[in-house]
C-alpha cells in the first residue's frame, strides 16, 4: 500500500504485541496496550487499520470527535455493535450510560480464547470532555480489559496530552507502551516517489512527508511539475492538509494561530515575531509561544555553545507547514481563482533562500543518525550557534551535550545550491567564525549540494550521504 512505504518497522511492533497477546491467551493478564502518538494527518489510523485488516483479527475501530458524552458513548456503542467482535449484539441491544458501564461492557464481549484490538482513535477528545476519564480507563484496564487478550491501542494527535496521558502521577502511567509515528523520512519519501537524494530532500521539505501528499506526487516526477498540479487544484493536499490540521488544533485560540504565522513567515526572534503578529504584548506572546511549544508545533532553540547563552530563536518543527505559511496561506484567494501560476511564480523566485533556511534542521538530523563514522564522533547534541546581531552563524555545531557544552565536536557550514560548490570562500569564512567560538581546533565540516571544491575540511557530506542515515 502505497501510504505505508516506511511503516515496516511499527507494523513489526504491533505484530510483535499481537503475539504476546496470543501467547499469554491463557494467563492472569495477557492484555498489552499501546499508546500511539503523532501529528495529525501524519497516518496514525491509517497504519493500525492497516494492521488490523492484514493480520486479520477480530477489532472494533472507534474515533472520538469531541462532541458530548452521550453522542460519543453513542457512537462507541454503534462501533462495537457493527465490529467483528463475537456478542456484538449487546451493544445493539443495551445503550451504556457511562464510561465505566462501556468498557465493562466491551469486555463482556471480547473473546476468551483468541487475541482481538479495540482502538480508540482522538483519545484527547475524551480526556477533556470527560470528567476523570483516565481514572476511568486506568480502572477498566486493572479489572477487566487487561484480563482479556486484548490488545488495547489508544490514539492521539494531541501530542502533550498523550505523553500527559502515560506520564508518572497519571492514573494510567505504565499500563501501556508508547509509540511515536513521525513523518515519512526523506529516503522512504524518495523511494515512494522514485527520486534521487537531492530531489528526495527537496520533496521531503514540501511534504513533510505526510503520506497523504506523498500520494499526491506522480513517481519520477519532478519538483516543479508537482507544484504546479497541487497549487493548479485548491482542494488539493498540499494545499488543505494545512488548514485542516491547524483549523483542528487552535479551534479556539486564534492568537496562536496569528503567531505561528509570523514564525512560518520567517521571523525567528522574540521582539520581531511579537511585531509581526501585531505588536502584542509580553504576556500574550509568551502564552502563544508557550502553546505551540507544548503542541511540538514550534521548536524553541538556543545556540549549542559552551557558554550559556539567551539568544532564543523560534522555528515551525514541520518544514511542510512552513512551506504552507510561506507560499499557500497568503496567496489561498489567488488559488481559489485557478491563478496558481501566480503563486507558482512566486515559489521560483523565493525557492533558493526558503530551502537555504528550511533545509537546515532536517540535515542536521540527518548528520546525527548518520555519525559516527570514519571521520566523525557520535554527538550527542548537532545544533547551530548564532549571536544576536548575526556576525557569527554556524549553521552546525556538533557537542556533547545541549544547552552547555563541555566541549565542541565539529563545526560545519551547509551550503545546499543546485550549481554552487562548497569552495574556499565558504571555508575562509567557517574558519573565522570558529575563532570566534573557539580557540580550539575543532574539526571543521561541509554539508553540501553540489560538491566541495576546496580542502582544509576534515569531512563533507553530500545528498547521498545523508540519506544513507535514514536507510538505517
Amino acid at each position: 500500500m502505497v501510504a505505508f512505504v516506511g511503516r515496516k518497522q511499527e507494523l513489526g511492533i504491533l505484530d510483535g504485541l499481537l503475539t504476546e497477546v496470543r501467547n499469554t491467551a491463557s494467563g492472569a493478564k495477557p492484555g498489552q496496550c499501546l499508546l500511539i502518538r503523532g501529528r495529525r494527518r501524519i497516518g496514525k489510523s491509517s497504519l493500525v487499520e492497516a494492521f488490523v485488516e492484514r493480520t486479520g483479527t477480530p477489532a472494533v475501530f472507534f474515533t472520538a470527535a469531541g462532541a458530548s458524552e452521550a453522542v460519543e458513548l453513542e457512537a462507541f456503542a454503534d462501533a462495537v455493535s457493527t465490529s467483528a467482535l463475537p456478542e456484538r449484539e449487546v451493544f445493539a441491544d443495551a445503550l451504556p450510560g457511562n464510561w465505566s458501564a462501556a468498557f465493562r461492557q466491551l469486555a463482556g464481549v471480547l473473546p476468551d480464547d483468541r487475541p482481538s484490538v479495540v482502538v480508540i482513535d482522538e483519545v484527547p477528545y475524551l480526556m477533556d470532555r470527560v470528567d476523570a476519564f483516565e481514572g476511568i480507563l486506568q480502572r477498566a484496564w486493572d479489572r477487566e480489559l487487561c484480563r482479556k487478550p486484548v490488545l488495547l491501542v489508544l490514539i492521539g494527535s494531541d501530542l502533550s496530552m498523550m505523553e500527559a496521558l502515560g506520564s508518572y502521577g497519571r492514573p494510567f502511567h505504565q499500563r501501556g507502551r508508547e509509540m511515536v509515528l513521525g513523518p515519512l523520512n526523506p529516503a522512504e519519501v524518495g523511494e515512494m516517489i522514485g527520486l534521487d537524494p537531492p530531489a528526495a530532500f527537496d520533496a521531503a521539505l514540501v511534504t513533510g512527508g505526510l503520506p497523504l501528499i506523498c500520494a499526491a506526487w506522480q513517481p519520477g516526477a519532478g519538483l516543479w511539475d508537482f507544484l504546479a498540479a497541487q497549487l493548479g487544484n485548491p482542494v488539493s493536499p498540499l494545499l488543505v492538509s494545512a488548514e485542516r490540521s491547524l483549523a483542528a488544533e487552535f479551534p479556539e485560540s486564534a492568537m496562536a494561530a496569528t503567531v505561528l504565522s509570523a514564525i512560518g513567515s520567517g521571523e525567528r526572534t522574540f521582539t520581531n515575531i511579537a511585531r509581526a503578529a501585531g505588536n502584542i504584548s509580553h504576556s500574550t506572546l509568551t502564552r502563544a509561544t508557550e502553546t505551540l511549544v507544548d503542541k511540538r508545533i514550534v521548536a524553541a532553540e538556543i545556540p549549542v555553545a559552551t557558554r550559556p547563552s539567551r539568544e532564543k530563536r523560534y522555528r515551525v518543527t514541520d518544514p511542510y507547514l512552513r512551506f504552507w505559511l510561506t507560499f499557500g496561506r497568503p496567496y489561498l484567494p489567488e488559488i481559489e481563482r485557478l491563478r496558481g501560476d501566480l503563486v507558482l511564480n512566486r515559489v521560483r523566485v523565493g525557492w533558493a533562500s526558503w530551502r537555504g533556511r528550511a533545509i537546515e534542521p532536517l540535515l542536521r538530523d540527518s548528520l546525527a543518525r548518520l555519525l559516527p563514522d570514519d571521520h566523525l564522533p557520535s554527538a550527542s547534541v548537532v545544533g547551530s550557534y548564532w549571536t544576536r546581531s548575526n556576525n557569527v552563524e554556524i549553521d552546525v555545531v556538533g557537542a556533547d551535550r545541549a544547552l552547555i557544552a563541555r566541549e565542541l565536536l565539529f563545526l560545519g557550514s551547509i551550503k545546499w545550491l543546485e550549481n554552487a560548490a562548497f569552495d574556499d570562500h565558504d571555508l575562509v569564512a567557517l574558519q573565522r567564525h570558529r575563532t570566534a567560538v573557539t580557540d580550539a581546533p575543532v574539526p571543521l565540516i561541509a554539508l553540501s549540494r553540489a560538491g566541495v571544491q576546496t580542502t582544509g575540511l576534515h569531512a563533507a557530506y553530500g545528498p547521498a550521504d545523508l540519506l544513507t542515515a535514514w536507510r538505517r
